[in-house]
């Protein structure tokens, strides 16, 4: 006797089987908003500054010369 009770107390029960809609829809027509747009009093600007690097690379500007004195070196 015992031991029915505690197979019945035991046994599994099925887990139920949840079922969602395909689609669901909200009707935000009968819903009534009351308020008031905020607007900020003042304009915040940003302007981006340009970064500065040290240049790794010097332009030779007096190229030409070393180039003639060069070639009259050869000569």
């Amino acid at each position: 006797m015992i031991f029915l009770l505690l197979s019945a107390a035991l046994a599994d029960e099925p887990s139920p089987t949840i079922v969602y809609q395909q689609r669901t829809e909200i009707d935000f027509e009968s819903v009534d908003i009351n308020g008031e747009l905020v607007k900020p009093e003042g304009i915040l600007t940003q302007e981006r500054v340009t970064a500065t690097f040290n240049p790794m690379i010097r332009l030779r500007l007096d190229w030409d010369d070393e180039i003639t004195s060069s070639v009259n070196e050869i000569e």
